[in-house]
């Protein structure tokens, strides 16, 4: 049965000029990560990456830490919504900023609509990238997907089929670098494990982090 790895990224540059680099966290997480794939033997068939260059830079790293020698499709699709855009859209009042995001989430998805921009335009795409992903696996093998916490919250709630409240709830606790696997057989995809990682946990606290 095919299985899917949703991978985040590691811990990006928050304090940096540049959010969207890797982090020295960011690359340890990846480096654990990669020695947990390795472990596990894994029969890569596709490996896939937003456009992202935290979530490529993950994938460079965790690839080479794994001995993993497989090419990489960069599909814009996997890329996170666009953070920083959605609090000046829908700014909040006080409060830390993961309570400024998730009001700010909330009143995007409530605004409705549809195409670039928009919840459902992100949704749909997410979920478009899913099913071109599985369409191409064969059986028994496995696809490492490099992605972000809001794409990997969209796919598990999705086909958890919660609410928006759902997703709300595991966007906030994706851990940098953590995985969440998926199986595709006759009855559809469905979520087998989410926000795996145990293989961080030898790093200490200091590598369980979620920006």
């Amino acid at each position: 049965m095919p299985a899917i790895y949703l991978i985040r990224h590691g811990k990006a540059s928050p304090e940096a000029e540049d959010y969207d680099e890797l982090s020295p966290t960011g690359y340890e997480q990846a480096r654990l990560l990669g020695a947990e794939l390795r472990r596990r033997d894994l029969r890569v068939g596709t490996v896939a990456t937003g456009a992202l260059r935290r979530q490529r830079q993950t994938a460079e790293a965790v690839l080479a830490e794994a001995g993993i020698d497989a090419a990489r499709a960069t599909d814009p699709r996997w890329d996170e919504y666009d953070h920083l855009g959605l609090l000046h859209a829908h700014p909040a009042g006080e409060g830390s900023l993961q309570d400024r995001l998730d009001a700010a989430l909330t009143s995007w998805i409530g605004a409705g609509g549809s195409g670039p921009g928009t919840w459902e335009g992100f949704r749909s795409g997410v979920r478009s990238a899913l099913s071109d992903l599985v369409s191409g696996l064969g059986r028994g093998e496995t696809a490492l997907v490099f992605t972000s916490a809001g794409v990997v919250a969209t796919v598990c709630s999705a086909l958890l089929g919660t609410s928006p409240a759902g997703f709300l709830a595991m966007n906030r606790v994706v851990v940098n670098g953590s995985v969440s696997k998926l199986l595709h057989g006759r009855g559809g995809t469905q979520v087998l494990s989410f926000n795996d990682h145990a293989h961080l946990e030898q790093g200490g606290p200091g590598l369980m982090t979620y920006r």
